[in-house]
C-alpha cells in the first residue's frame, strides 16, 4: 500500500548518484532522504525514475537499476522516449513512494512533459502525497523558473516552470562560475522572484510551499536566498541554515 508523506512535499537538489564501491553508481545521502520524506516502513520503497532532461537514455539506467538494487530499492522509469511506458501517466506515478527527476535540459523536460500532460500528473501527484525530488533541471522545474544552459553555453532565464513553488531555483551554485552572477542579474532585474540556490550536495526541503530546512551531504557548502533588499533596491544574498547529512 502506498503511504503517502504528511504533506505535499519536495526536495530539490544541486546532487544525485554517486561513484559505487561494487557498482558504478551508488544512491547518494539527498535520494536515500526523498524516500525516506515519503514514510514508508515494513516493505521497499518505490522510486519513480524519471530522465526525460537527459533524454530517457538506457544506458544510464542500466547504471541506476544497479544502484536501486543494491540499496532495496524498486524502481521504474518513466520514459517518453519513444512513447510513454503507459496510458495512465498518473497511476504510473502515484504508484511511486517518490519521483527523482535527473539533470539535463529543464527547457526540453517542461515542453515534453505538458505535450504528454506529465505536469498536470506531478502536481496531482505532489498533492497526493509522492514526494517530488531531482536535481539539476531536477530541481528547477518544480519552482517557477531559473537561470539555465539548455540553450548553449551562455545561461539564459526560463520562466515557465511547473511552479508548484512560487520562488526561483539556482542550482550549481558554487561550482559553475556563470551561476552565482546570472542568479543575481535575474532577481535584480526582475525577471526571477525570489530565488533559493543550492551549492553542490545540497538540497531545499518544502512542505507544501514553505521551505523547511536547508540540507547537504557535503561539509562545505548550502542553500542560499537571493532577493531584492526592499529598503535599497539592491539585491542581496543570504546563506541559509544548512543541515549536514
Amino acid at each position: 500500500m502506498l503511504v503517502p508523506a504528511e504533506q505535499p512535499t519536495i526536495l530539490a537538489t544541486s546532487g544525485a548518484w554517486r561513484r559505487g564501491r561494487r557498482t558504478d553508481l551508488e544512491m547518494g545521502p539527498l535520494i536515500r532522504l526523498a524516500l525516506d520524506l515519503s514514510g514508508v516502513d515494513g516493505r521497499r520503497p518505490r522510486l519513480c525514475h524519471v530522465g526525460t532532461a537527459a533524454g530517457d537514455q538506457r544506458w544510464y539506467q542500466a547504471l541506476v537499476d544497479e544502484a536501486c538494487r543494491s540499496a532495496g530499492v524498486d524502481v521504474a522509469h518513466l520514459n517518453l522516449f519513444p512513447m510513454p511506458p503507459t496510458d495512465d501517466l498518473e497511476d504510473f506515478v502515484l504508484s511511486s513512494d517518490a519521483v527523482w527527476v535527473g539533470g539535463g535540459s529543464v527547457v526540453n523536460l517542461l515542453a515534453l512533459w505538458r505535450v504528454h500532460g506529465l505536469d498536470a500528473v506531478m502536481r496531482r501527484a505532489w498533492e497526493s502525497g509522492v514526494v517530488l525530488s531531482g536535481v539539476s533541471a531536477g530541481s528547477i522545474c518544480w519552482h517557477v523558473g531559473g537561470t539555465t544552459d539548455s540553450f548553449g553555453p551562455e545561461l539564459r532565464v526560463v520562466t515557465d516552470g511547473l511552479a508548484l513553488l512560487p520562488h526561483a531555483n539556482g542550482v550549481h551554485h558554487d561550482s559553475e562560475p556563470a551561476r552565482h552572477p546570472a542568479a543575481l542579474a535575474a532577481v535584480e532585474s526582475g525577471e526571477l522572484p525570489v530565488m533559493h540556490c543550492t551549492d553542490e550536495g545540497a538540497g531545499l526541503l518544502y512542505r507544501g510551499t514553505e521551505l523547511v530546512e536547508v540540507v547537504s551531504d557535503r561539509s562545505t557548502g548550502g542553500g542560499w536566498r537571493v532577493e531584492l533588499d526592499p529598503s535599497s533596491g539592491k539585491v542581496q544574498e543570504v546563506f541559509l541554515d544548512t543541515r549536514r547529512l
